[in-house]
């Protein structure tokens, strides 16, 4: 004998928890099938542990989809004011760290028990693998435990992203079965990998980190670049990494491999025009060495790593020599032979094909009662809280909508 319910979601994550606690706090009966032993395992590592909940300004900008314009709706009704009041209510002192990103004081399990509070009079069904879904006028789940109906089935089962918390392509599948798109899934915010000749050029800087500005087209983004031993991470380089497309791109002197490539431009001193400053700094104190000269405005490793082995005055290197150097110190051309992949990415990109689904409330438009959210959908965000406020968003906009139906 099936056990019935009004909504059924699939996915204890952050989009799937909030739809869970949005519907049930609107009188219906709600249950959420997990396939992992527990509740939320991306969010407890999430910032360090701390949750970046949210942003203090959050926007469609913010966010890349085939189409940009989908996930204006859902985060119009639902803004970063909305979860911060929750925050508030459930008693979690949170600070702002940079850039308008909100953290926990404490741990993320802040988070984790605000959000199972919400889902007071809910089903939470843990190690539940799902083994069958049928559609016959209302939504019949087979699984491990038993046998689920619900008029109305929210997926909200993420992506591929840290397969080792359990990441599967399940939404994808389920999308094809009942017809809906699916956009390639691809690492997004994700560390960057190097051949061999661009790898024995960083390797001696790995580990240290750098304030720069990264850009690739008319991108960019002001934030940190940490070497490693196997290529390029940091805050700037995982948000560059969502816009490699190798395409409408002005290559930076230093790359010569094809456009297909995954090429991009650091600036490791946007305030200083290095090009016009070495050259006036030779005519101002002739004397300087070159490391000390840039030792002035870089790291010590970085500002070493670029003089090289050359112990010269600046009087004594040619303007042109100069120029040359500067204009690498601001526009350096990194081309990228590929990501660490799903197994280091913060989120997918692509997804579930918006297409398909009704910017609203995240509903398949060709199957009444189906939902898709979260990072299912192909609605990827920057780094920052933006795409743990896309989960608060769909999975409002969505349990609002079950609840209403």
């Amino acid at each position: 004998m099936a056990e019935s319910y009004d909504v059924v979601v699939i996915g204890a994550g952050a989009a799937g928890l909030f739809c869970a606690g949005t519907a049930a706090q609107r009188g219906k009966r709600v249950c959420v099938l997990e396939h992992g032993a527990a509740p939320g395992r991306k969010i407890l590592i999430s910032g360090g542990g701390r949750c970046n909940f949210t942003n203090l300004d959050v926007t469609a900008k913010n966010f890349l989809s085939a189409n940009p314009h989908f996930a204006k709706s859902a985060l119009a009704r639902f803004k970063p004011a909305d979860f911060i009041k929750l925050v508030e209510e459930y008693g979690i002192s949170y600070h702002e760290k940079t850039l308008g990103q909100l953290f926990c004081d404490g741990g993320s399990e802040q988070i984790l028990r605000l959000l199972l509070a919400r889902m007071t009079n809910a089903d939470l069904k843990l190690s539940c693998e799902i083994q069958n879904i049928s559609h016959d006028g209302g939504f019949v789940i087979n699984t491990s435990h038993d046998v689920f109906r619900a008029p109305r089935l929210v997926i909200a089962t993420g992506g591929l992203s840290i397969p080792k918390l359990g990441a599967t392509g399940f939404a994808y599948q389920l999308a094809k079965q009942f017809g809906l798109g699916v956009e390639p899934p691809v690492p997004a915010l994700v560390p960057l990998t190097f051949g061999a000749a661009d790898l024995a050029w960083m390797s001696p800087l790995a580990g240290l980190s750098v304030p720069t500005r990264v850009s690739a087209g008319k991108v960019s983004f002001d934030e940190g670049v940490l070497f490693t031993h196997r290529g390029l991470s940091g805050p700037a380089v995982l948000q560059i990494s969502s816009y490699l497309t190798g395409q409408n791109q002005t290559k930076p002197q230093n790359a010569t491999q094809t456009p297909e490539k995954l090429w991009f431009c650091v600036d490791f001193c946007p305030d200083v025009r290095f090009s016009e400053h070495l050259p006036a700094l030779k005519r101002a104190r002739a004397r300087i060495g070159l490391k000390s000269a840039l030792s002035a405005h870089l790291p010590a490793r970085l500002a070493a790593h670029f003089a090289g082995p050359d112990e010269r005055n600046l009087a004594d290197i040619p303007d042109k020599d100069l120029t040359a150097l500067g204009g690498r110190l601001n526009r350096y051309g990194f081309i990228a032979t590929g990501t660490e992949g799903f197994a280091k990415a913060e989120v997918t990109g692509g997804g579930v094909s918006t297409a398909d689904l009704a910017s609203q409330d995240c509903q398949a438009r060709a199957v009444p009662g189906l939902y898709f959210i979260g990072e299912a959908v192909d609605v990827t965000g920057w780094l920052g809280g933006y795409n743990f406020h896309w989960a608060w968003a769909s999975g409002q906009a969505a349990g609002i909508s079950a609840a209403q139906a």
